[in-house]
């Protein structure tokens, strides 16, 4: 397994909109692990494939404690949303350092394919409903600060911008 590039906001390929994965062979699944691995390394709950810089519907989550209880979504779709809604703080492996509060469904439920291509279906509330929404949106071309208002999202932008020419300096 190798660890992956997370991209940066903001980078303009994390507004690139994720197409369908047509196959789950070894190559997707070789994917996930790599996402798996790249995922646990930054200490994030989840990464969509949009953030490595693969524009195909799939999402890797883990908010276990234990972090050993991996969620594969292969072309993820919502069936079903709650109507009462949540506000909490979120961050994002592609925006590090920065959270704000975000509107999300309080529960969802899930259609998607596993590792093995097979379909399954769940409900997810708290962390989990949240983390499937916000990954969600990165198959969309859409980052959390998307939700923020214009001077944060300014802000947001100047910030992150100046520490990747840090980072980039001798």
């Amino acid at each position: 397994m190798s660890k992956l590039t997370i991209l940066r906001y903001p980078d303009p390929r994390l507004h690139t909109v994720a197409k369908s994965v047509a196959h789950v062979d070894e190559r997707i699944r070789q994917l996930v692990d790599d996402m798996l691995e790249t995922m646990y390394a930054a200490d994030g709950v989840g990464l969509a494939a949009t953030q490595v810089d693969v524009h195909e519907r799939l999402i890797v989550i883990d908010t276990s404690d234990s972090r050993d209880d991996p969620h594969v979504l292969i072309n993820p779709e919502l069936v079903a949303k709650s109507a009462d809604m949540v506000l909490g703080d979120e961050g994002c492996l592609s925006v590090p350092t920065i959270y704000d509060k975000v509107p999300r469904h309080a529960r969802v439920t899930v259609r998607s394919l596993n590792r093995a291509g097979e379909s399954y279906e769940f409900e997810a509330d708290g962390l989990l409903s949240v983390c499937v929404q916000h990954e969600m949106d990165h198959l969309m071309g859409k980052v959390f600060v998307e939700y923020l208002s214009s001077l944060k999202r300014d802000r947001i932008k100047v910030k992150m911008l100046k520490k990747s020419r840090d980072e980039q300096r001798p």
